[in-house]
């Protein structure tokens, strides 16, 4: 029995064009998702919202300067550039690995000048020949078993997770803006509370020196009252420190030289926005950091299908047609005409187990990926549990620590009379004021605290990134 040579010719050419992709087809590694937060069981939707998480998320604080400041991040953070142009990179690399789907065709001109010698004196008297030639090729390799396609689909599972690390490069450094400039405004509250507090103990020097000049007040009395104004003055000093680190930090995140930034001291009153509740499972789709991990998964995936496709043999077409002639005759001419046409089929018999070994690197590389994957989705679980736990236990200690305020600020009050009244003794005017600006400071540590865990909620859920698309 004899099969025509047309149904021979159809029955590769559809071979050809439909190419079977060998390796496996990616799937999302499955990863074990709580259905609600354990630090707040209540933290969960009943039903979709329609209050959701702005872009710019630092809006929540309601505060114009920060707004500004967080706005330059994106565009003039040197880190941020660094991953904006790996993320190009990487899309360039995948539009490359899309090219080989393609023919290559190439043209070529040449012209040659030689001599033969064969040792005669004939040949060695003979004149140099030249020798034109234009030509025109094209070389394809088919993709009978996917192994460009694979990677393709590797380089673009890539661009997308260089897109990821683009958008959680860009989420910290905002975050971490965000949290210094807040931090920035704690320094500035700690520095004005301290001002009162000198002015305070100023104010009780004088009236022990009163005393002590009256002579109803010992010596000590003054000493104790002039050590205390002293110390809570170096205090006063000592967070200047912290807040000009601050600043300079924030003027590197914006890209410039802390010499020629500088942000002006006022009152400031902390906020704490409500963060929009979401289930444990959208944070695959809003962390940037899930996202790229899950992609690199899908990369290293598509490997194991390019190192099984090196098992089978290549098929390459390739043609060739142009013009060739000694110099001096029409090139351009149906008598100079050359051409070639014809397929290539090649396969390694032996390679000493380099494929083998390729293929168990592919393999090993997508159990790292899935594992990696799912730690950094474990992780994103732990960061939302931590700030949850943050936020729930620092509103508590906020409203016992107001209550200590208050006591404080009473029983200074009783003190300072009693000791004009000439019933205590000054030593418990220091220890009633010093009680009272530690509760006062705790209180404010306590708020600043409860802010850089906001933000960092908000990071922990992926602030307002939103996926990005593949451009490629």
């Amino acid at each position: 029995m004899t099969i025509a040579p047309i149904r021979v010719s159809s029955l590769a050419l559809a071979l050809v064009l439909a190419g079977c992709a060998v390796g496996p087809d990616y799937v999302r590694p499955p990863v074990q998702m709580p259905s609600g937060f354990k630090e707040d069981p209540n933290w969960k939707p009943a039903q979709p919202s329609d209050e959701k998480m702005p872009a710019a998320w630092w809006k929540l604080f309601n505060d114009p300067e920060l707004d500004a400041l967080a706005d330059q991040v994106a565009g003039a953070n040197q880190d941020v550039r660094v991953a904006e142009a790996n993320y190009r990179q990487a899309v360039a690399t995948a539009r490359q690995a899309f090219a080989g789907l393609f023919p290559v065709v190439s043209l070529d001109a040449s012209r040659i000048r030689s001599q033969g010698s064969s040792g005669t004196t004939a040949s060695r008297s003979a004149r140099p020949t030249t020798f034109d030639s234009v030509t025109l090729g094209a070389s394809w390799e088919i993709d009978l078993w996917g192994g460009v396609r694979r990677s393709l689909e590797a380089a673009r599972a890539n661009a997308r997770a260089s897109a990821g690390d683009l958008a959680a490069t860009t989420l910290s450094l905002q975050g971490q803006l965000v949290a210094d400039y807040l931090s920035l405004r704690v320094a500035d509250e700690q520095r004005h509370l301290l001002k009162d507090a000198v002015e305070a103990y100023e104010k009780s020097l004088e009236l022990t020196e009163s005393r002590y000049r009256g002579g109803v007040a010992a010596r000590s009395d003054v000493t104790q009252a002039q050590a205390q104004l002293e110390a809570t003055r170096a205090q006063s000093i000592d967070v200047q420190i912290s807040r000009a680190q601050l600043e300079h930090a924030i003027a590197v995140l914006i890209g410039k030289p802390p010499a020629d930034f500088s942000i002006a001291e006022h009152p400031y009153q902390l906020q704490f926005p409500a963060v929009p509740p979401l289930l444990p499972s959208t944070l695959l789709e809003r962390r940037p950091d899930v996202g790229a991990a899950e992609r690199r998964a899908a990369a290293a995936n598509a490997q194991i299908g390019v190192a099984q496709a090196a098992f089978f043999p290549t098929l390459t077409f390739s043609a060739t047609g142009g013009y060739s002639a000694p110099s001096g005759v029409s090139l351009f001419s149906i008598p100079e005409r050359v051409w070639s046409l014809g397929p290539a089929l090649a396969e390694k018999l032996f390679d000493a187990g380099a494929r083998s070994a390729a293929r168990e690197q592919a393999v090993a590389g997508w159990d790292a990926a899935t594992a990696t994957y799912r730690r950094t989705v474990l992780s994103a679980l732990q960061n939302v549990e931590d700030d949850l736990a943050s936020l729930r236990i620092l509103a508590q200690e906020a409203t016992v620590e107001a209550d200590a305020v208050r006591a404080a600020q009473e029983s200074l009050a009783l003190t300072i009379s009693q000791y004009k009244g000439g019933t205590v003794s000054y030593l418990n005017v220091i220890t009633a004021q010093t009680t009272e600006l530690s509760s006062r400071q705790n209180a404010l540590s306590i708020d600043g605290r409860r802010a850089a865990a906001t933000v960092q909620l908000i990071q922990a859920l992926g602030g307002g990134w939103e996926l990005a698309q593949e451009q490629n």
